[in-house]
């Protein structure tokens, strides 16, 4: 987190663009957009656990490996 961001300054992050002439509309489209998630993501910076589906809590773990050095079926002889 940064300086400006830990004290509580509202100013949006720098954003520069690296190819192609954008107009006057579409950056201020761009900085309004980016710059309001950017200050909406910094005041609550909590990321929520990934749900885990039903599919997911009721799927059994994996099987143990093969043994191989058991003979078939567990005989010895």
């Amino acid at each position: 987190m940064s300086e400006s961001t830990a004290a509580g300054d509202s100013t949006p992050p720098d954003i520069r663009v690296r190819r192609g002439n954008p107009t006057d509309e579409e950056l201020a489209a761009l900085i309004a957009v980016v710059g309001g998630a950017y200050l909406e993501e910094s005041a609550e910076p909590v990321v929520a656990p990934p749900a885990r589906s039903r599919w997911e809590l009721s799927a059994r773990g994996l099987r143990r490996p093969l043994d191989r050095e058991r003979r078939w079926g567990g005989f010895s002889g």
